[in-house]
This record gives C-alpha cells, sequence and structure tokens, in this order.
C-alpha cells in the first residue's frame, strides 16, 4: 500500500483541484501520485488472489489450474 503521506497529498489536491484548480505541477503530481497509487493497489490484489486456495464443504481443492501453477512457482500452499 501507498504510505500515507503520498494518500494525504492525493486528497489534499482532489479538494484543492475542487476549489481552486491546480497548476500544471500540480496536475503532472496528481497524475504520478495516482499511477503510483494504483500499481500498488493492483499488486496488493494480485498477491491477495495468488495467494486465495478455493476449498469446497467436503474439503476438495477446488483453485484452478492457473492460480494453482502460480501458487507452485512462489511456493505458496506448499504445493509441488
Amino acid at each position: 500500500m501507498l504510505e500515507k503521506a503520498k494518500l494525504d497529498r492525493i486528497n489534499e489536491l482532489v479538494r484543492k483541484e475542487r476549489k481552486d484548480g491546480l497548476t500544471s505541477e500540480e496536475k503532472e503530481e496528481q497524475t504520478s501520485l495516482r499511477e503510483e497509487y494504483i500499481k500498488a493497489f493492483r499488486s496488493g490484489m494480485r498477491n491477495q488472489i495468488e495467494g486465495m486456495k478455493i476449498v469446497d464443504e467436503e474439503g476438495t481443492d477446488l483453485t484452478p489450474g492457473k492460480l494453482k501453477e502460480i501458487q507452485r512457482q512462489k511456493g505458496i500452499h506448499n504445493r509441488d
């Protein structure tokens, strides 16, 4: 996740944009911070999904083969 100072700056720029507008430098900074935020979000989401293991009520592993392969490569869930 993005550090708190950067999230605060994103929010500060949004408030300023709505109230007074942004300079071209501030717009560039906003774009850069948003891209960094989206990159961090996607990375976290990817890690979350790659760590999932799907199991039914009887305990049968229903995790899709493609996901199992990724987990094997990363050494997740002791897949051999």
